[in-house]
This record gives structure tokens, sequence and C-alpha cells, in this order.
């Protein structure tokens, strides 16, 4: 157990604690996204964010799952939690006894990891949204003139296609004070990581309250 004890020690200050600050903000911004859409548009918008692992049908929430499975809330609330290291689709606790709660991925992918998939990211999106694109998502979310001088374009230019990327539902953005952050969606981190976008089983989450 002491040797068992000593490695994950070991792993963990090698493979954690230099990204920790990185999981710690990612977290936070996804928090911050929903918390936004909550206030500004109510539950349903929210549920609706989850898209495309989740499905509001009310009033029923149908969740991509490892296996089918039914989970009846039964007037009690259902809790969201982000997390850095869920992804892929979201999970839910084991125990029926245990408060209902479904674990889903934030919208940052892990260590930064994408990719363009060759030059046919460029094909369909042009090279410009195409980079804009991937430098919102690898940051966790971005200013209009972050994403400009990153990119190397015009503020006018990056506002346009922060904007065409927002139409189309692979960049939210949200008013930060005197800032605008724009931060990937799901749809676009499955764009960037290329998803094969299979049918998958189902939780389904009814009686929402």
């Amino acid at each position: 157990m002491r040797s068992l004890v000593t490695a994950l020690d070991i792993s963990s200050r090698a493979l954690l604690e230099p990204r920790w600050a990185h999981v710690r903000r990612a977290v936070r911004d996804d928090v911050d996204l929903r918390s936004h859409i909550l206030l500004d548009g109510g539950v349903v918008p929210l549920l609706e964010s989850l898209r495309p692992l989740a499905r509001w049908k009310a009033p029923v929430l149908e969740v991509e799952y490892p296996a089918d499975r039914d989970l009846h809330l039964e007037g009690r609330g259902l809790r969201l939690v982000p997390s850095y290291f869920c992804w892929r689709r979201p999970t839910a606790l084991a125990d029926p006894a245990l408060g209902p709660v479904l674990v889903y991925p934030v919208t940052s992918r892990p260590l930064d990891s994408f990719t363009r998939n060759g030059n046919a990211l460029d094909r369909l999106l042009g090279r410009t949204r195409a980079s804009v694109l991937t430098e919102v998502a690898r940051s966790g979310s971005r200013t209009t003139s972050e994403v400009a001088t990153a990119v190397g374009i015009a503020m006018p230019s990056a506002s346009y296609q922060l904007a065409i990327l927002r139409d189309g539902g692979l960049v939210a953005s949200r008013r930060d004070g005197q800032y605008v952050l724009h931060t990937a969606t799901l749809m676009g981190h499955q764009l960037l990581g290329g998803d094969d976008g299979e049918l998958r089983p189902t939780l389904t989450v009814g009686c929402i309250s």
C-alpha cells in the first residue's frame, strides 16, 4: 500500500501539478459559461447547451451513455458537474440511493491536444476560420483582441469570423465586464477532434425539477 501511495504521489506531481492551473481554469470557465446561460435563458437553454452529448426532450433529458439506463428524479433536482477528466460522454453515479448527479466533460479538451485533422478543417471552414476555432478551443476562453493577435488578423476580421462560428453553434460568447469572452462549444470541440458520431446507448433522466 505504501508503494502504491508513493507511486500515486509521484505521478500526481509529474502529470497533474504542472497542468493544475489549466484544469482549474477550464472547469471555472465551463461553470461561468453554464451559469450565464442559466441566468440569461433558464433551465431549458442550459440543458440544450449540453448538445450533442445530451438532448432535452421534455420532460426527459437523453444523454449519450455506455449502457441503456433510466434515472428517475422523482422530484429531486439534478446536479450538473463539469469534469476535466470526463471526456467523450457524460456519466452518472452508479448508486441510485445517492442524489442525482450528471458529470459531463468540460468544453476544453485534455492537455490542449488539438489537431487540425490535416487540412480537412481548412477546406471545410476556410483557413482563417479554422485557425480562429482552434485558438479559441485551445485556450479555454479568449477575447476578440486575443484571438486577433494569436491568429494574426485584424480585429474586425476576428469579430466577423467569431460571429459566423457562433451562429454555427461552434463558439459561445458571453460578456465579462468590458470584454466579450469566446469559448468553443462541445460541437466545436467534436469538430476539431473528428468524433465519429456513432449512435450510442442513452441514459434517460426523467422529470427534471
